[in-house]
């Protein structure tokens, strides 16, 4: 992910106005999860979220749900909301309209086939991968029904550059009323994501805020 998105996230609501950033609300995380699910960290979210009673989104990629579909199903149960983010992970600034859009829609297949309860139109929700899509690819999504999701806080957990405490420091700079927060249910992030979800998650209970998905 380019490193300029990563310490100023605010460009992304600059470049693309009409996508989900940010909700205007009073002492509300919403937390989301990248990239799973996967068993060697999903459920390990799962239990975190779950001691503080809190509710995130998961912007699951299909290929996983397709090899992991007793930890998807964990994810549906739990209350959390379910998100499309591409079945292969691709880079929408180096795929054809018609590729991504194939492949987003294998993900969509394979996420309404294992869902307990179909998406309504409020809960369709798409994350492109690293954030990278061409307003081609927006505009047929959206046309889907789908909203695009993005964020204003993005923890870096992911990057092998950042450490623990940096990881933590750059979230908590950037967290505000109302932020949609990235994190990563990777095996790429697990180090960084175990030691900063659990410190955000008590620092903003103790302060009376509360943890929502995005619906």
């Amino acid at each position: 992910m380019n490193r300029f998105i990563l310490k100023y996230p605010w460009i992304l609501k600059k470049l693309y106005p009409k996508r989900l950033s940010r909700i205007t609300t009073e002492k509300t995380l919403y937390l989301s999860f990248d990239d799973g699910p996967i068993p060697e960290v999903t459920p390990w979210v799962l239990q975190q979220l779950e001691k503080y009673a809190a509710k995130a989104t998961f912007f699951c990629i299909g290929d996983n749900i397709r090899k992991h579909p007793e930890v998807f199903r964990q994810i549906e149960a739990k209350g959390h909301a379910i998100g499309n983010h591409t079945f292969n992970h691709l880079n929408g600034w180096k795929t054809s309209t018609s590729d991504y859009l194939e492949n987003f829609k294998k993900a969509e297949e394979i996420i309404q086939s294992r869902l307990q309860n179909l998406l309504t139109s409020e809960e369709k929700l798409f994350r492109p991968p690293y954030g990278k899509i061409k307003n081609k690819h927006a505009a047929e999504i959206t046309k889907l029904g789908y909203k695009i999701v993005m964020w204003d806080v993005i923890t870096g957990d992911f990057d092998t550059d950042y450490n623990e405490e940096k990881c933590l420091k750059n979230a908590k700079r950037l967290i505000r009323p109302g932020s949609i927060v990235v994190f990563h249910d990777s095996l790429k992030a697990e180090k960084n994501l175990k030691y900063v979800l659990p410190r955000i998650l008590k620092e903003y209970a103790e302060k009376g805020w509360e943890f929502k998905a995005l619906y």
